[in-house]
């Protein structure tokens, strides 16, 4: 007998898609009234962003969720939909009156009498589970069904599975920021980007002109999440490492972990500022300057003002030396007032640039190259004083190079260049910054991630156990300090959705060695059999074994960096398509060959980690970056090593 409930809820998806259509249709029809160049260039631009934010992604059905009240009934989606009189045939999964679906309890219903959940697929509408919200259902298996979905290619998004948890920081306010400390499977980097799906829909008109920026780690890891924000409908949305954010040199060089540490260091920013503004000295005689055909003599004692005055004014050393240039000018042009003429702007302003308030300034108050100034700090540290020992002045110093662009500049070298680009200019900021695996900044990146936030809020995630580079810290003081946000909460998540109950405590194994206090994660279900610990002799054929029969969806196969080759080769020769998962952040091979330094932020359905103890040997923080490795998991994970694992995972 057919499901006339079924039947009616495929014919109101019907519905949406065409409606969604229309809208598009619309959208690219609008027409340019011609008011004036600025409304043009503007209505352009929504005419390019409209219709990508309304395109139909066959994989994501128009809605997943529905919500009945006694007076209405509301069908949610990933964006809004109407039909041609205006009414709303979807109501976007961002709007008030959506948060109940993912709110709503036996213990507080927020007014609905019904959630109702659907299964989709291949963008047909299959089944449906209603909860009456009035006693405790059985838990949802359509839930369950999408969280457990195989993750083949990129991040999806989670708007269909959205817990309440999770939810309550997703809708934080704009002005709020945000520090969420996220054990593995919690959902914290999806929680980040919601969040800014959901700040651009609450506050659009004001994010739209200071924007939205998503820092990551890797190539890799932004080629991971990078369809997240578009299948919500948010296509204007920028995407960076800190590599990216600091490119002003091109990095050719690494440096040691203990010279990285030092260049990291918080103080380096006011070594820099230190040498920047020794450069600015105080008058020691009277200059003259020309205006309006007749020159002006300006005494000692008012040029040492301007110059003292400029210093403790807040504001950048480019822009005081061009505040500089006026004052002399405006100090000819009141002592030509003065005796009666009257100079106009434009002479004043040549005055400004004239060579002989060119050549003051230049004298001093000196025009700065950003990449020179780190340069030769670290061939001459000796400018650090007393802020850094003679030690860490010897660790830092530098053979100079025969030239700026002969240097062979490191990505710790890149950071500090762009600190003092920021001293030298204004740097442009975001209304809203979401920093992902914060754990592994060092203070100087925390730096140039917060130039450019300004006035903004920030959504900070990451881990403290899964911290693994050379200046990760205990807790999230340091790092919240840093980023200018010090009195931001520490939201925490640690009801894992994703990773079997079974591998998750298997890797809580490490933490009271990780981070000795931190609470341990727990999963929300548990797969019998979704862990294997296999010692080996031979790698090859039992490694190509466990792969192919991993299952549908990803498989990951995680290894020490120096392996990553061995194990490609060793695959192919047993017949598995294999390849490298590169920082490039390229398409991966349907089995994918991760290094250990890569896999933080990723998943996959099936991951295979082999030679746990190579891993830990590899790097001083190898066992946190086992932990990493074996928390990438969401069906299965399989351990093969041929040496003895790690005593705290051997019992």
């Amino acid at each position: 007998m057919p499901d006339a409930v079924l039947a009616a809820e495929r014919a109101h998806l019907e519905l949406a898609a065409s409606c969604l259509g229309a809208m598009r249709s619309a959208t690219l029809a609008t027409a340019d009234a011609g008011v004036d160049a600025w409304a043009s260039e503007r209505l352009g631009q929504a005419r390019a962003e409209r219709p990508r934010s309304l395109a139909a992604d066959p994989g994501a059905p128009a809605f997943f969720g529905r919500t009945d009240t006694a007076e209405e009934t509301f069908h949610i989606g990933r964006r809004h939909v109407r039909d041609a009189a205006g009414e709303p045939v979807v109501i976007d999964w961002r709007a008030p009156m959506s948060r109940p679906f993912y709110q709503a309890s036996v213990a507080d219903p927020q007014g609905l009498e019904r959630r109702r959940r659907f299964g989709f697929a291949d963008g047909a509408l299959t089944s449906y589970e209603d909860e009456s919200l009035t006693v405790d259902d059985r838990p949802s298996a359509l839930l369950r069904e999408e969280i457990e979905r195989p993750r083949s290619g990129p991040m999806r998004d989670i708007v269909a599975t959205i817990q309440p948890d999770q939810d309550d920081i997703v809708r934080a306010p704009l002005a709020e920021s945000i520090c969420v400390q996220g054990a593995p499977g919690t959902g914290k980097t999806a929680v980040g980007l919601h969040r800014a799906a959901y700040l651009l829909y609450t506050h659009g008109e004001q994010l739209a002109r200071s924007g939205v920026l998503v820092v990551g780690p890797n190539r890799a890891f932004l080629r991971y999440i990078e369809q997240v924000l578009p299948a919500l409908g948010e296509v204007e949305v920028d995407q960076a490492t800190v590599a990216d954010l600091t490119a002003r040199v091109p990095v050719r060089a690494q440096d040691p972990d203990d010279v990285a540490v030092l260049k990291g260091d918080a103080r380096l920013a006011d070594v820099l500022r230190r040498a920047l503004w020794r450069g600015v000295t105080k008058p020691r005689d009277s200059v003259q300057v020309p205006l309006s055909g007749r020159r002006y003599r300006i005494p000692e004692e008012r040029l040492r003002r301007y110059v003292d005055d400029l210093r403790r004014a807040e504001i950048s050393y480019g822009a005081g030396r061009e505040r500089l240039a006026l004052s002399l000018a405006e100090d000819a042009r009141r002592q030509k007032e003065e005796a009666g003429g009257s100079p106009t702007d434009a002479e004043t302003r040549r005055c400004a640039r004239s060579a002989e308030v060119r050549a003051f300034c230049d004298e001093r108050w000196p025009a700065v190259d950003a990449a020179a100034l780190v340069a030769g700090v670290l061939a001459d540290p000796s400018v650090a004083g007393s802020l850094l020992g003679v030690d860490e002045q010897e660790l830092l110093r530098r053979t100079p190079a025969r030239s700026v662009r002969a240097t062979r500049w490191t990505a710790a070298d890149a950071v500090l260049v762009d600190e003092v680009a920021g001293l030298l200019e204004r740097t442009p900021g975001y209304g809203h910054v979401v920093v992902d695996e914060a754990q592994d900044l060092s203070p100087m990146q925390c730096r140039a991630i917060a130039r450019r936030v300004g006035a903004g809020s920030m959504t900070v995630l990451g881990d403290l156990a899964q911290a693994t580079s050379p200046w990760s810290v205990a807790d999230w003081s340091t790092t919240l300090t840093a980023l200018g946000r010090p009195d931001a909460a520490v939201r925490p998540l640690t009801t894992g959705y994703r990773v079997p109950a079974e591998v998750l405590e298997f890797a809580n194994r490490l933490l009271p060695v990780l981070v000795p206090g931190l609470a341990p994660a727990t999963a929300v279900r548990s797969e019998p059999g979704s862990l294997r610990l296999r010692p080996v002799s031979v790698l090859g054929p039992v490694l190509a074994e466990v792969v192919r029969s991993a299952g549908p969806g990803s498989v990951g196969v995680v290894c020490a960096d120096a392996s990553v080759e061995e194990l490609v080769a060793a695959l192919g020769l047993e017949g598995v398509d294999a390849a490298a998962l590169a920082d490039d952040g390229g398409e991966p091979a349907p089995v994918a060959v991760v290094p250990a330094t890569l896999v933080k932020g990723l998943e996959f359905d099936h991951v295979v980690v082999v030679e746990p103890a190579a891993i830990v040997a590899a790097e001083p923080r190898g066992l946190h970056r086992l932990y990493v490795a074996l928390t990438r998991a969401v069906s299965s994970l399989a351990v093969l090593h041929r040496d003895p694992l790690p005593d705290l995972l051997a019992g």
